[in-house]
């Protein structure tokens, strides 16, 4: 095994990281953010549908509302707020690039969607709903760069 390898399988909590506060609080607040979605359209999927994200209405605007689908996008969220919650309370290595990766996937092709669906969109209702989809792909990507070995 490379020294490399080595290190990349030491993944405990005390193994070291560039900053293990940056990680952790990027990775909470992708938790919360995911959470937060997921909660709703889990558990009130009309809602969700009708009046996400709650000072503007972004879902309704591709209709029509199929209530599983939202149920199941709550799932979705859900888990994945389970992940990233788990990674940070962890900050072992290999779950939080591969709970990152895995994020950052999904939040691309979603942000690759809704920004070929902008039309019916006031200008600052797509201007927000492009900058909350970069968002949430940017927050892991900080917990990513914060969870490298240390240089040196």
């Amino acid at each position: 095994m490379s020294a490399a390898r080595a290190d990349d399988a030491d993944d405990g909590p005390s193994s070291p990281m560039r900053s293990p506060v940056i990680a952790r609080a990027a990775l909470v607040l992708t938790a919360l953010s995911t959470a937060g979605v997921g909660l709703v359209a889990a558990f009130a999927p009309r809602t969700f549908y009708t009046d996400f994200p709650y000072l503007g209405h972004w879902v309704d605007r591709l209709p029509p509302y199929n209530e599983h689908l939202v149920t199941d996008v709550g799932g979705l969220y859900l888990g994945f707020a389970l992940l990233l919650a788990w990674a940070a309370m962890t900050l072992q290595r290999q779950l939080v690039q591969a709970a990152c990766a895995a994020w950052i996937l999904f939040s691309v092709l979603h942000a690759i969607f809704h920004a070929r669906h902008l039309a019916g969109f006031g200008t600052a209702d797509a201007v927000a709903e492009m900058v909350s989809l970069v968002a949430v792909i940017a927050l892991p990507l900080v917990a990513l760069w914060a969870a490298r070995l240390p240089s040196g």
